[in-house]
C-alpha cells in the first residue's frame, strides 16, 4: 500500500490470469489456448500489415473488421463493437450498461473476472449460486435485478446452456440489459447472436482469443441493437479511442475470412475433449458435460491441488480454482491428441 494510492485501489482484488510458465518440454493445459497455429491467413495478413503505415493511427472506427464481423454474423457493423480482446469489451460493458441502482446478477462459480470488475467500476452485485450439477438455472435469476451477466458456456464448468433457455432469460428481463459472455461457444454451444435483432436488451460479447488461435492479437467484439453498441463506444471513446492496431484489425479479418481453417480446427478440438472426458472417466474421475475447449473434472480419492500439484511435477500444467464446492476440481485444457496423451500418462503414474 502506498500513500500515494487512489482509494479505491486498496480495496480492488485484482483477476489473477493463468500461469504461464517457462519450463523444459511442458504441457500447457492450464489457460485455454488453442493448441493449434493460427491460420496462415492471420499470419500473412500481419505480415502484410508491418509496413510503413506503422507509422499511422489505425482506424479507430476498425470500419473494415467490423464489416467482416457483420458479414459473417448476418448484422448490421453499426451493431458490432470490437475492442482490445474480450476482456476490454466486457469492462466497456461494466461500465456502460451494467451499473444500475438495482445489483447485477452473475453466478457465484464463473469467470473470475466478473467480481473484478464489478469492484473496480462500483456495482452492486449479487453472486447466484450454480445448481446442485453446477449448471446455470434461469430460474434463480427471477429476481430483482439491474443487469444480468453470464458466459455460455460457462467458465469454469464448461456447461453450456441452450437457446432457449438464454432467450427465456433475455425475456423475462426486458427491462434490464443482460450480457452473454460467449468466449468459447465456437466449441459446441449456440450463439445467443440469433436473437439479437428481436431482443434489444441483448449484447452478445466473443473473442478471437479461442477458437480463431489469436490469443496473442487481443481481439474481441460485441454484437447487440445500436443503443448498446453506442453504450460501448461512448466509454470506448472516453478511455482508448485506438484499442486496436492495425496488425490486429488485418489479422483479425483474415481469421473471419477463413471459415475452412475454422472448422477444422475446431472440429479436431471438439473430437480431442470428447476423447479425453472418456478417458478421464475410465480413470474414476467425474467430468463435467462440456461445450468448450477445456473439461472441468474431479477424482474422489485425490484432492484438486495435491493432483495439480503432481502433474506439475511432471511437467503438466493444469488450473486449480481454490474456491468452495471447486476445489477438488481441475479445469483441463485441450491440447493435441499428443498433449492429451501426455497429460493421461501422467495421471497413470500418479494414480
Amino acid at each position: 500500500m502506498s500513500k500515494y494510492w487512489s482509494p479505491i485501489v486498496s480495496a480492488l482484488k485484482p483477476y489473477i490470469p493463468g500461469e504461464q510458465p517457462r519450463m523444459a518440454n511442458l504441457v500447457k493445459l492450464n489457460t485455454n489456448e488453442n493448441p493449434y497455429a493460427p491460420s496462415d491467413k492471420v499470419i500473412e495478413a500481419i505480415r502484410s500489415a508491418a509496413s510503413a503505415d506503422l507509422r499511422l493511427y489505425p482506424d479507430p472506427l476498425a470500419l473494415d473488421l467490423r464489416k467482416t464481423i457483420a458479414a459473417r454474423y448476418g448484422v448490421a457493423p453499426e451493431e458490432v463493437f470490437v475492442g482490445n480482446g474480450s476482456d476490454e469489451v466486457l469492462a466497456h460493458s461494466f461500465a456502460a450498461l451494467l451499473k444500475h441502482d438495482r445489483p447485477l446478477l452473475y453466478p457465484d462459480i464463473s469467470y473470475s473476472f466478473y467480481p473484478t470488475y464489478a469492484g473496480l467500476f462500483g456495482i452492486d452485485a449479487i453472486e447466484v449460486p450454480l445448481n446442485s450439477s453446477f449448471g446455470i438455472d434461469i430460474a434463480d435469476y427471477r429476481r430483482p435485478a439491474g443487469a444480468i451477466i453470464l458466459p455460455n458456456p460457462n467458465a469454469p464448468t464448461g456447461i453450456g446452456l441452450p437457446l432457449t433457455e438464454i432467450e427465456a432469460l433475455v425475456t423475462e428481463h426486458p427491462d434490464q440489459p443482460v450480457v452473454i459472455d460467449e468466449a468459447y461457444v465456437d466449441f459446441g454451444g449456440e450463439s445467443a447472436i440469433a436473437l439479437v435483432p428481436k431482443y434489444e436488451n441483448l449484447l452478445v460479447v466473443q473473442t478471437f482469443s479461442k477458437s480463431r488461435a489469436l490469443a496473442g492479437l487481443r481481439v474481441g467484439f460485441a454484437i447487440g441493437q445500436r443503443p448498446l453498441i453506442e453504450a460501448l463506444e461512448r466509454v470506448k471513446d472516453s478511455f482508448n479511442s485506438y484499442p486496436l492496431g492495425r496488425a490486429a484489425q488485418a489479422g483479425a479479418i483474415a481469421a473471419i475470412k477463413d471459415e475452412a481453417w475454422f472448422e477444422a480446427t475446431r472440429g479436431k478440438i471438439i473430437a480431442s475433449r470428447e476423447k479425453l472426458a472418456s478417458e478421464l472417466k475410465k480413470r474414476g474421475f467425474e467430468v463435467l458435460p462440456s461445450l468448450a475447449n477445456f473439461v472441468f473434472a474431479r477424482h474422489p480419492d485425490h484432492a484438486g491441488q495435491a493432483l495439480a500439484a503432481k502433474l506439475r511435477e511432471r511437467a503438466v500444467i493444469v488450473r486449480h480454482f481454490a474456491k468452495p464446492r471447486i476445489s477438488d476440481f481441475l479445469r483441463i485444457t485441450i491440447g493435441t491428441d499428443e498433449e492429451c496423451a501426455r497429460l493421461v500418462a501422467a495421471l497413470d503414474e500418479i494414480l
